[in-house]
């Protein structure tokens, strides 16, 4: 369903997907012997088991789920978690793709094969591997701007129709 919306609100088609749940992510963290990530705020996890000072963070699986899934002491909001989640997924890239951890390609698949769906099969993946390496230092980000509302009850990010126009390009004609 998440697909078929941002296909709809969009007016693209999405080749392929990945969706990896919770658990799958914290392991895949552990896997890759950690992440490394800059963080804006000064906080600490609901259960105050882990500090998120200012700077530079080297987290483990579980420190890491802290850090994606807090929102409520960000002055953002959902929208303060949907960037660390961003985060989260470009330091996990950039992590993969380096050297250190070829020798935990098998450990990364095996997690990846019991908590990831995708539509993509192996040749697709291997292509994206070895031909497309060089892509993840040209990432952008984006998040859709909008105003909030309540409509019986739920919450929704009402999109002007010029910001859905201006991403739609975005996608569809990148600037060079």
């Amino acid at each position: 369903m998440s697909i078929e919306s941002v296909e709809n609100l969009l007016n693209i088609d999405l080749d392929y997907y990945v969706q990896i749940n919770m658990e799958g992510l914290s392991n895949l963290v552990d896997t890759l012997g950690g992440i490394s990530l800059a963080n804006e705020l000064d906080w600490y996890d609901s259960g105050r088991k882990f500090h998120y000072a200012p700077g530079e963070l080297q987290l483990n699986g579980d420190q890491t789920m802290g850090y994606v899934r807090m929102r409520y002491e960000d002055p953002a909001g959902d929208f303060g978690r949907t960037k660390r989640q961003r985060q989260v997924i470009e330091a996990i890239v950039n992590k993969g793709a380096s050297f250190a951890s070829v020798n935990k390609i098998q450990g990364v698949v095996d997690v990846l094969g019991d908590n990831m769906s995708t539509n993509m099969d192996f040749n697709v993946m291997k292509d994206l591997l070895t031909n497309y390496s060089g892509v993840r230092k040209n990432v952008e980000n984006y998040m859709l701007s909008g105003s909030g509302t309540k409509i019986d009850g739920v919450y929704y990010l009402v999109v002007p129709d010029e910001e859905i126009q201006k991403v739609h390009g975005m996608i569809v004609e990148p600037e060079v």
